[in-house]
């Protein structure tokens, strides 16, 4: 009967100062904003660079940044035409410097030919104007069938560096 009673004393002192039920909800509920079918353009220079929608979006004043859910953004060229269009699960958008971060089931399509890249976790630089990713990604053209880990790319998937990449067709310049 001791054990039984103090059992149910630890038990009682250990949820009072545990993590509450709510704390995963916490994050989203501190957001300074909540936007449903959220639609932004980032522009660089007056230049249309990348449209960003998402079903929802928490926006948070302190750290300059939206966290995105069900994300669908479309990149454009310096002459302002669209060139390939992402979509994942989740983001991150830090609306101070236009960088951006993709999660889960990451799938971006260049627009010329269809070619299709897919990964879990992918980032946008548009300071320097390239996508990055550290994980597994596949990538399917009309000439050819990449895999790797981890990648360095133009939005349009011209010039691309990797490591660890096995595949075939078309030419290939793999970095030194």
């Amino acid at each position: 009967m001791k054990r039984v009673i103090v059992l149910a004393v630890v038990l009682v002192a250990g949820c009072k100062g545990g993590t509450p039920v709510t704390a995963t909800q916490a994050a989203l509920d501190s957001a300074d904003q909540v936007l449903m079918g959220m639609s932004h353009f980032v522009t660089e220079s007056g230049v249309l660079r990348a449209r960003v929608r998402a079903d929802t979006a928490y926006f948070y004043s302190g750290t300059q940044r939206a966290e995105l859910r069900n994300v669908h953004v479309t990149f454009y060229d310096v002459a302002g035409h669209p060139t390939s269009t992402l979509t994942s699960k989740e983001g991150t958008h830090h609306w101070r410097t236009g960088d951006m971060e993709a999660r889960g089931n990451v799938i971006l399509i260049r627009n010329s030919d269809g070619a299709t890249l897919r990964t879990e976790a992918m980032r946008y630089s548009q300071a320097r104007n390239e996508v990055t990713s550290d994980v597994a990604f596949t990538f399917d053209s009309p000439t050819q069938h990449l895999r790797g880990i981890g990648f360095i790319s133009d939005p349009e998937f011209r010039n691309v560096r990797t490591k660890n990449l096995t595949g075939t067709g078309g030419q290939l310049v793999l970095p030194r």
